[in-house]
């Protein structure tokens, strides 16, 4: 038992660590800043070292117990932790189930959700979506796609217009596609999405096309709106999916209480 205890002691601080090392190379070498590596690098960092230096922890623990203030902050945190554990398992389950909800047949129009333009190019995140929409389009020549996305203050082009190009360039019938360039954000994505497929007698069916870990909330804005939709995921690099993951943690329980 001491070997084992003495090997838990050494292989959970390293995954800590490189859990901490994930979140924090998605801020220095992706970019990326955001709820999800923010808590995922402070709470990486306070289990690690709760690991490597156990005495201590287990000695500021106690320090805390012995005072009326303290146990009720241990306490409390305790429960916080258990129940965002608990809820967090959950939201994981369905938004895993919601990334492999794959379009049953061709009797369906792509929406294929915006993301940040570039100096007129697609952000990886936005090309990563239009891969994926191009990977089903050009196996499925009967589907049309609407691209969704109006122009931000920093974008030259509506996102819709940088989509359109893109699928164009890639050998996508520009027949095929219509665009949405008014919105900006998701809700609206899927309402006026909607209105052009209707005036122009697409199929009424809709399949999401946006990145896996933002599935399932994409689906909560579209079933809200009457819209039960399948859905074509983009995949993320692995290492930005912690990053990610965590981070529609929020935007679903933000948008499940004040949505």
């Amino acid at each position: 038992m001491e070997i084992f205890a003495r090997i838990i002691r050494i292989i959970l601080p390293l995954v800590f660590l490189g859990f901490f090392a994930v979140f924090t190379g998605a801020a220095l070498y992706g970019g990326i800043v955001n709820i999800g590596n923010i808590s995922g690098a402070v709470v990486s960092a306070l289990l690690a070292a709760a690991f490597v230096f156990p005495e201590k922890s287990v000695n500021i623990i106690s320090s805390l117990w012995k005072h009326t203030g303290g146990k009720i902050f241990l306490s409390a945190s305790g429960i916080i932790v258990i129940i965002f554990t608990i809820v967090a398992i959950i939201m994981s389950v369905l938004m895993v189930n919601a990334m492999n909800d794959y379009p049953e047949n061709d009797n369906t129009t792509l929406v294929v959700l915006g993301c940040k333009v570039k100096n007129g190019a697609p952000s990886l995140m936005l090309k990563r979506r239009l891969d994926a929409a191009y990977n089903y389009l050009s196996g499925h020549e009967n589907v049309n796609v609407v691209v969704s996305g109006g122009q931000g203050q920093d974008e030259i082009i509506s996102e819709a217009q940088c989509m359109r190009d893109y699928l164009v360039s890639k050998g996508i019938s520009e027949n095929r596609i219509y665009m949405e360039d008014k919105s900006v954000n998701t809700e609206q994505n899927l309402s006026y999405s909607r209105d052009i497929i209707k005036n122009n007698n697409l199929f009424t069916d809709i399949t999401l096309v946006t990145d896996g870990f933002h599935q399932y909330r994409a689906e909560m804005f579209a079933k809200r709106q009457g819209i039960d939709p399948h859905n074509i995921s983009a995949h993320t690099p692995e290492w930005l999916v912690p990053t990610y993951w965590i981070r529609e943690w929020f935007g679903i329980i933000y948008y499940t209480i004040f949505g």
